[in-house]
């Protein structure tokens, strides 16, 4: 295909996989056993909320020509610099848990130790960034990790048989709705360092300045998705089985939906699907924080690619000493979720200054919408920290 549109694919499969990660499908197994159907009410919200952030993000950046960070310090200086610090420190803890499930992946595919499956799989990730075309191959591992995860988890939806009607009901119709599962599925989707992943990519690609915003958008449309196609069906796998009255396993519940849906098979295909979900988050997680601090040394922006391969060696080392427990990868999640107001409302405020994005108009219904997304999103993420103590429990 053509340079530009394999980076318009590439980077919408990198923001997908960067999203479909070890978190990912925790939260997902998670929220559907405690929710069953109505799951799909805050799967749905979240789908509405993800391309409200992403559709008012992507055109902004790739028509300004600039990097979040950058168009945060324009508007204000110093604004890039916390909003730099606070997405690489998220990203970092993100990072650790993608590299658990990356050594977790390779335990349950070869039986091998998850430390030594973490160490090699960091080192894949790595390999990545030695090409001379660093970029591109990441492209293309991303696309071909995505096709990879969906078609197997679909797969698994479809050997779980799951109440459909019941589904597209409670997806319209809930009998239960959770704002923390809503927070916590936005923030594992678009939270944090995810939402700009694509479009940085897209800038690094050389698809920038006047006349993008169009390109932009059918991407970062793309990405939501890909990103949702893998959403609905582990859903749909993981409703399958809890529909039948069994508990899933609460030290690994995607693992459980894989091997209840499908026995041992099942459980060999949740070790490739976790495996490819996260060793494609390490590469976007380690890519898309350090772009945000490329903007603060020349050093860090010529060198990058051994920026990344040094994030990446960081995260794996943490992972060494301190591990990866689920209720800290659902956590994560709802914690990338209270960045998103922030990044958001930078960029709606941007989208709308001449000195930032030329003569490029930004719809304004867009802009309404995206507003709501990050209204909605500080009052779930305020009342989620008044519940921070009895879930860190």
């Amino acid at each position: 295909m053509p340079r530009h549109t394999s980076a318009l694919v590439g980077a919408a499969f990198l923001m997908a996989t960067s999203a479909i990660g070890p978190g990912f499908l925790t939260q997902t197994a998670v929220f559907t056993a405690q929710l069953g159907a109505s799951c799909g009410f805050a799967i749905l919200a979240s789908i509405l909320f993800d391309l409200g952030a992403q559709l008012n993000i992507w055109p902004v950046i790739t028509e300004s020509g600039q990097r979040a960070q950058d168009i945060a310090n324009t508007m204000l200086p110093g604004l890039g610099v916390a909003l730099a610090g606070l997405v690489a420190l998220g990203g970092l803890a993100f990072n650790v848990g993608n590299v658990a499930g990356a050594g977790l992946g390779m335990n349950v595919m070869f039986g091998i130790p998850v430390a030594t499956g973490a160490l090699l799989s960091a080192a894949i990730a790595i390999a990545l960034f030695l090409f001379k075309e660093a970029g591109r191959a990441m492209d293309r591992f991303a696309l071909a990790m995505g096709f990879v995860m969906i078609a197997l988890t679909w797969y698994v939806a479809v050997a779980s048989h799951p109440p459909l009607a019941e589904a597209a009901l409670r997806a319209v119709a809930p009998t239960r709705v959770d704002g923390l599962a809503i927070l916590t599925l936005v923030g594992g989707t678009v939270g944090g360092y995810i939402t700009f992943a694509g479009a940085h990519r897209l800038l690094d690609a050389g698809i920038s300045g006047p006349g993008t915003a169009m390109r932009a958008t059918a991407s970062a449309a793309t990405a939501i998705g890909v990103a949702s196609l893998m959403r609905a069906a582990l859903f749909l796998a993981a409703l399958g089985v809890v529909a039948t009255g069994v508990t899933l396993d609460p030290a690994n519940p995607p693992a459980a939906v894989f091997r209840l849906a499908t026995g041992n098979v099942g459980y060999r295909l949740f070790g490739v699907v976790m495996w490819a979900a996260a060793i494609t988050s390490v590469v976007g997680a380690a890519y898309t924080s350090v772009s945000f601090l490329r903007s603060f040394g020349h050093a860090i922006d010529r060198q990058w690619t051994r920026a990344v391969v040094v994030f990446i060696v960081m995260s794996t080392i943490i992972f060494l000493g301190v591990g990866r427990p689920v209720r800290v990868l659902v956590l994560v999640g709802a914690l990338n979720g209270l960045i998103l107001p922030v990044s958001l409302g930078v960029m709606l405020v941007a989208a709308h200054r001449r000195s930032i994005v030329g003569d490029y108009r930004h719809p304004r219904w867009l802009t309404a919408a995206g507003g709501v997304v990050a209204a909605t999103m500080m009052v779930l993420g305020g009342w989620a920290l008044t519940r921070l103590p009895a879930l860190m429990r």
